[in-house]
C-alpha cells in the first residue's frame, strides 16, 4: 500500500483527501442539522454553470465556479426566507436553473467544451493539480478557523433560529455567510469529487457520525475520521481495481452507512 503513494499524483490525491476530511464533514454536519443536506447537491449542480462559463469564456473554471456558486448561495438563502417551510422548492428551482444554464452555455461552446465538462461532472482526485490541492487546504483552514471562533453561535443558529435572533445574533448574515463558505468549499471540491458526487463526500460521513457520536463535538470528530479513512480506502481500491476514485469512495461511504444503521437496529 505504501508503494501506492510513491507516485506524485497519488501524493497529491492523498493530500487532497486530508484537506477534504478536515472541512467537508464539519460543513456536512451543519447542513444535516440545519436540514439543508440537499443544499450541497444543489450548489454542486449549479457549479456546472460556473464551469461552463469558464470553459466557454476561457477563464479558469475554478474561479468562475466560485463566483457563480457564491451568487447561488446568496440566492438560496433568499429562497429559504420565501419558502421557509418548503425548502425543497427553493433547492429544486435553483438546481434546475443551474443545469439549464450550463446546458445552454455548453451548447454555444462546441464539443470540446462538452468533453471538458464531463471531467467536472465526475471529477478525478488522482488528476488534480498542486494548485487545486493548495486551494483545498486554504478552504480547510478557513472552515476550521471559523468553526473554532463561531461554533457556539452557529450551534445556537443551527438548532433554534428564534433563540439566536433573541440573543442578538445576526441570523440572516450568518446564514448567508455559511452558504457562501459551503458554496466555495463545494466549488473547490468539484475537480476532485465531481459535481455529481461531491455532496456524498460532504454529507455521508456526517450522517454516519450522527448515528455514532454522543455529542456535537464528537460527531464532527468522528465524521472527519470516517471521511479520511473512507477516502483513503477508496483511493486504494480504485488504484488496484482500476475504478473511478470518486465512485469507489462513494460506495464505501454508502456501505459503511448501511452497516452502521444495521448494527444500530440489531442492538435495539
Amino acid at each position: 500500500m505504501f508503494n501506492l503513494f510513491s507516485y506524485d499524483f497519488m501524493q497529491r490525491a492523498f493530500l487532497a483527501v486530508i484537506a477534504m476530511s478536515l472541512f467537508s464533514p464539519v460543513l456536512g454536519t451543519f447542513l444535516i442539522l440545519r436540514r439543508q443536506s440537499l443544499m450541497s447537491d444543489t450548489l454542486s449542480h449549479v457549479s456546472l454553470s460556473g464551469v461552463a462559463f469558464g470553459l466557454v469564456l476561457g477563464v479558469l473554471p475554478t474561479l468562475s465556479t466560485m463566483v457563480v456558486v457564491v451568487i447561488a448561495a446568496i440566492f438560496l438563502e433568499y429562497l429559504r426566507t420565501i419558502y421557509k417551510d418548503f425548502m425543497e422548492i427553493g433547492t429544486a428551482i435553483l438546481m434546475s436553473t443551474g443545469l439549464a444554464i450550463s446546458l445552454i452555455v455548453m451548447s454555444k461552446g462546441g464539443s470540446s467544451s462538452s468533453m471538458s465538462l464531463d471531467q467536472y461532472l465526475f471529477g478525478s482526485i488522482v488528476t488534480i493539480s498542486s494548485e487545486q490541492v493548495a486551494f483545498l487546504f486554504a478552504i480547510a483552514l478557513t472552515v476550521l478557523v471559523l468553526t473554532f471562533l463561531f461554533i457556539r453561535p452557529m450551534y445556537i443558529l443551527t438548532f433554534d433560529e428564534d433563540t439566536a435572533f433573541v440573543d442578538g445574533l445576526p441570523v440572516r448574515l450568518m446564514s448567508i455567510l455559511f452558504n457562501i463558505v459551503t458554496g466555495l468549499a463545494i466549488a473547490l471540491m468539484i475537480p476532485a469529487a465531481g459535481a455529481l458526487l461531491v455532496s456524498t463526500i460532504m454529507v455521508l460521513p456526517a450522517s454516519i457520525a450522527l448515528r455514532i457520536g454522543r455529542n456535537f463535538r464528537s460527531v464532527i470528530l468522528i465524521a472527519s475520521l470516517i471521511g479520511f479513512l473512507g477516502m483513503v480506502a477508496g483511493l486504494y481500491i480504485s488504484y488496484y481495481a482500476e475504478t473511478p476514485a470518486s465512485a469507489s469512495i462513494t460506495l464505501i461511504f454508502v456501505t459503511v452507512f448501511l452497516l452502521v444503521n444495521l448494527i444500530n437496529k440489531l442492538r435495539k
